[in-house]
């Protein structure tokens, strides 16, 4: 039979799973010890009843400082649930147009193109032919041209028009 692999823990090592010889140790106060060995840093982290946690593992020495574990990782998972927070998912919003739309529906269009980039989400203009009026693409890329320069002081061009199929698209990003 095979002997299964110890598992992964996620996170730091901690007091005796740091297997090196010796560490750049950083105690409780903040001070730092210079390089000493395992032996004498879990022994001084012992008698500030508190845990010797691996800060920079790829180090060499690696640097471990002196902490409470639980607080440490209370702090950890605090800062990444703030980041999660702040964090803004950009989505593709998509605006589908023919070449002949009625200048009303245009304008709606675009209400709704500067409602998207106001709302920080990029918009994707795809102009669709159908029948005859592949024969007529360049009235479809005048539009999306004009679609571009209406948007030019909210949007940058990610993605000029380009034909693929039957249809023709653009990606805008907000500035």
């Amino acid at each position: 039979m095979k002997a299964t692999a110890a598992p992964q823990k996620d996170g730091p090592r901690i007091n005796q799973d740091i297997r090196v010889r010796e560490v750049q140790l950083i105690d409780h106060e903040g001070q730092n010890h210079g390089v000493i060995t395992i032996e004498a840093a879990l022994a001084i982290a012992s008698e500030a009843a508190l845990d010797l946690v691996e800060i920079v593992p790829n180090a060499t020495p690696p640097v471990c400082k002196i902490l409470d574990y639980g607080k440490f990782r209370f702090t950890e998972q605090k800062k990444l649930a703030e980041a999660r927070k702040k964090q803004k998912v950009v989505e593709i919003k998509e605006i589908k147009l023919r070449p002949g739309i009625d200048d009303h529906d245009y304008e709606t269009k675009m209400k709704a193109v500067k409602r998207f980039f106001e709302e920080g989400d990029k918009v994707k203009v795809t102009m669709r032919f159908r029948g005859r009026e592949m024969a007529h693409q360049d009235i479809g890329y005048r539009l999306l041209e004009r679609v571009k320069a209406e948007t030019l002081l909210l949007a940058k061009v990610e993605a000029e028009p380009m034909l693929e199929g039957r249809q023709m698209i653009m990606v805008l990003s907000p500035k």
